[in-house]
């Protein structure tokens, strides 16, 4: 299909899951495409595997400066912006006893003062109209133990959405939120979960698997586009029924 056909697109954090399989199907969609990642092994890996047509750029999802410098290189590279998946963000869970500031930095850095930057940066770039897709989180809605920072950045980006939709709106800049449940990424195994521990969380969701990321990316892929034009500072969750049901 072409439902993205002639738009230039940015996804950040696009070289492994949620990210890579929405480079993917904008690819397929006719899209082109800048990823970013942290790991110049993975990007250059995912560069690879994704082929043509794709421009890997390694970013800092935390720093400022960074988020300057890659306003610059999607400028060279593409001279404006149709699509933005600010996809990049890490996770770290733990009890709140374990919690030190440096950590809390660390994760609020990444997961919101970079995104809020570099939506800053890009915004004389971007076409009108455009779609700013942000990656929430089912855990923002759900009291999970030992998420507390995690979902609490999730929430801050949701609430993004929503106050910078009314901001930007007369600009022709959409924002729509894709929160997601668990999904069959290598997230879990960066995370530690072990396979009788994946099952427990598997076993709490209604729908009984986990999510694909293909599945993310597709809705993804909804948003961005020009059927989407009606959806401004929306959240689609998509959870297989988990805190839904």
């Amino acid at each position: 299909m072409d439902r993205l056909k002639g738009k230039r697109a940015l996804i950040t954090g696009g070289t492994t899951g949620i990210g890579f399989a929405t480079a993917r199907e904008f690819l397929s969609e006719g899209a082109r495409v800048i990823i970013t990642g942290a790991n110049s092994k993975n990007l250059e890996a995912a560069r690879q595997n994704l082929g043509a047509g794709v421009v890997a750029i390694l970013a800092d999802a935390s720093s400022v400066a960074a988020q300057n410098t890659l306003a610059e290189a999607v400028k060279k590279e593409l001279g404006g912006l149709d699509v933005l998946f600010c996809n990049a963000g890490i996770v770290e869970m733990r009890p709140l006893e374990a919690w030190d500031e440096a950590a809390f930095d660390r994760s609020f850095n990444t997961n919101v003062k970079g995104t809020f930057f570099l939506i800053q940066k890009l915004l004389p770039l971007f076409a009108n109209p455009a779609s700013i897709v942000l990656n929430g989180s089912a855990n923002a809605h759900i009291g999970m133990p030992n998420s507390s920072v995690y979902a609490a950045t999730k929430a801050a980006i949701i609430s993004l959405a929503r106050t910078l939709s009314g901001e930007l709106i007369g600009r022709g800049i959409r924002l729509n939120t894709i929160s997601a449940g668990p999904i069959d990424t290598p997230l879990y195994g960066k995370l530690g979960i072990t396979q009788e521990g994946a099952y427990q969380l598997q076993m709490q969701i209604p729908a009984k698997r986990f999510g694909d990321a293909k599945e993310i990316a597709k809705a993804v892929v909804f948003f961005a586009s020009d059927e989407c034009g009606f959806s401004v500072g929306s959240e689609l969750l998509i959870t297989g029924g988990m805190g839904n049901i």
